[in-house]
């Protein structure tokens, strides 16, 4: 298995009108592939935030490789 970095990202307008893009949460899972850890990080955030469905809170989800080369 793989481990995947998985950012929640949301944009919101700033003080001076401007959109910016905030992090909401950065989860880190083991998976056996990006999907599946999308999939596995979703349930988490929902279960940690307290939510049915993650894009409530995000609008978005970054999903990095975590393994570095040997």
């Amino acid at each position: 298995m793989s481990r995947y970095v998985i950012h929640f990202m949301k944009d919101v307008l700033g003080e001076n009108g401007r959109q910016c893009e905030i992090c909401q949460s950065t989860l880190e899972v083991e998976a056996e592939s990006e999907g599946e850890a999308a999939e596995i990080a979703k349930q988490e955030f929902c279960k940690t935030q307290n939510l049915r469905d993650w894009s409530l809170h995000a609008d978005r989800m970054q999903v990095k490789a975590a393994d570095f080369p040997s």
